[in-house]
């Protein structure tokens, strides 16, 4: 079974300041791209599920000019806050890079 991780280019995650990370996607292919955002794997519902948020607190937003995905979610904790393990949110990507991407959904 292929992952997420095995079409993109680039997958990583960051800080999009204390509270928020950001996570970009960047497809090898445009073909790669179509077969992703056309199917059912990146919604807002599927990532909340991932990293134990609320589904209205996902943002998923598409770039077809350069084949790429951003998507936002909240922290589970402040970046820097007693118990933080990952300061950055440079490692927050890897529950989405092993998304499972069946062949129905990916076209």
């Amino acid at each position: 079974m292929a992952i997420l991780g095995s079409y993109a280019q680039t997958l990583r995650s960051k800080n999009a300041g204390a509270f928020v990370l950001t996570i970009d996607v960047i497809f090898r292919s445009e073909a790669d791209y179509q077969r992703i955002v056309q199917s059912p794997l990146l919604t807002a519902e599927r990532i909340a599920a991932l990293y134990s948020v609320a589904p209205g607190d996902v943002q998923v937003i598409p770039y077809p000019q350069v084949h790429a995905v951003k998507v936002t979610l909240p922290r589970a904790m402040p970046s820097g806050d007693i118990g933080d393990t990952d300061v950055y949110g440079a490692q927050q990507h890897v529950p989405l890079m092993l998304l499972e991407v069946d062949e129905l959904s990916a076209g």
